[in-house]
């Protein structure tokens, strides 16, 4: 196998010329006669016990060629991007395979897209404000108020209308132009009134009636809604059967034993506050490399090709598809639901995967730069970093990813972190 020619045809595009010789061809023929043979079954022949040749005769040459390119394919590809001294940011289209023969080999014809040049802006001495990361008595009182909220309970009420922040069961069935509709229907359904768990507008029209009451809520569905109801009008016929009140427990000493590992309120708002001060300061790191990352990118200049986008675009609508099927929900289950089709919500997804697509770019572009490199002890921690994060051992992950995977990984990071120890926070 060899690279017979690689030339530019256009920015980050590259037609390659590939060469199989005749013999490896030839191994890769009786590979795919080996991979075979069971299920084929000649005129006089038992079936798996025809050989190559014979098969070869009474079906053409060509039996086994397609499978043994498959077989060759990979390799050579990958020996001529090493050897022409290229990087592909994807599969190699355009294929041509003017020559495949046992006796010449093959001739392969391709084009390839190959990742941009990068010309760095400024990525030490940028400038950014200093964000604020001190946890105030307002954000304790705020998570006590919380805290208090998911240890409330419910008490029945018999003697007044619904209100905001009661949670009421009703019956309901929903009507467009005097015709029930599919899945507008709910019999002794809890909803918490002001939660927006329901169409705009009908929580709202359900306080200020009482248990036994029976009256009409009218809404519009929204623009965005499923395409059958989208935009129109609805009637839906409500009937109260309880109400019930959130009751908050008092915020004391005895509240906060029930709800953490401190005997008083006081040592529990210290705890609290403590914790609030280190999850702003996690936060306000991220935020800091967010906004530095993006004046890295602002300073660029890449022809970055339109495969890496739509490329990270597919990978990240699998990736949701992925964690929405964790939680047992199908992804087109959930976009009918949103009232969305697949192209729609991948197109969402655009502006987030250009960026993403950008800062990787930049970063590759620094790492180069910069000759930033990953030691063995950098590798170890960083297994040991995604074992814990995905419960599993060191071992494990180092078996599962190779070190040039890690290794990635690791430049990015230090790529991030000299960015960042570089930067000017006013």
């Amino acid at each position: 196998m060899a690279l017979k020619s690689a030339n530019k045809i256009d920015t980050n595009t590259y037609e390659l010329e590939v060469t199989i010789d005749s013999e490896t061809f030839k191994k890769a023929c009786t590979q795919a006669y080996m991979k075979e043979r069971k299920n084929i079954q000649l005129p006089g022949f038992r079936k798996g016990k025809a050989t190559e040749g014979m098969i070869e005769k009474f079906y053409g040459e060509g039996v086994f060629f397609e499978d043994a390119l498959d077989i060759v394919y990979p390799e050579a590809v990958t020996a001529a991007f090493d050897e022409a001294g290229i990087e592909a940011v994807d599969a190699p289209y355009d294929l041509e395979v003017p020559v495949m023969s046992k006796d010449e080999g093959v001739e392969l014809k391709m084009k390839v897209t190959t990742y941009p040049e990068v010309k760095l802006g400024d990525y030490k001495g940028l400038e950014i404000e200093k964000i604020e990361t001190e946890a105030t008595d307002e954000d304790v009182e705020n998570e006590l108020k919380s805290v208090q909220e998911r240890n409330s309970r419910l008490i029945v009420v018999e003697d007044r209308a619904a209100e905001i922040g009661d949670t009421a069961t009703i019956d309901f069935e929903g009507f467009v132009d005097g015709e029930a509709f599919e899945g507008g229907k709910g019999t002794e359904y809890p909803l918490e009134l002001g939660s927006g768990s329901f169409i705009p507008g009908f929580e709202e029209q359900v306080a200020g009636h009482k248990v036994d009451e029976e009256f009409d809520v009218n809404v519009t569905f929204p623009e965005e809604y499923t395409e059958e109801l989208a935009g129109k009008e609805a009637v839906f016929k409500c009937k109260i059967h309880e109400i019930k009140a959130k009751e908050l427990p008092e915020l004391d000493d005895d509240f906060a034993q029930d709800v953490s590992e401190f005997d008083t309120l006081d040592e529990y708002k210290a705890d609290l506050k403590k914790q609030i001060s280190e999850k702003k300061e996690a936060d306000a790191k991220t935020e800091t490399e967010n906004k530095l990352l993006d004046l890295v990118v602002e300073g660029i200049e890449a022809e970055i090709p339109e495969v890496m986008f739509t490329k990270r675009q597919d990978e990240m609508l699998q990736d949701y598809a992925y964690r929405l099927q964790m939680q047992g929900i199908d992804l087109n289950t959930y976009l009918q639901y949103m009232g969305q089709d697949t192209e729609s919500f991948k197109a969402s997804m655009r502006e987030s995967a250009e960026k993403q697509v950008k800062v990787s770019m930049a970063l590759r572009a620094i790492i180069e730069a910069e000759k930033l490199d990953a030691t063995e002890e950098e590798l170890a921690a960083e297994a040991a970093k995604l074992g814990e994060q995905y419960g599993m051992d060191a071992e494990q992950v180092r078996k599962a990813l190779s070190d040039a995977q890690l290794g990635e990984d690791v430049k990015r990071n230090k790529a991030v972190d000299l960015i960042v120890n570089h930067a000017v926070i006013k």
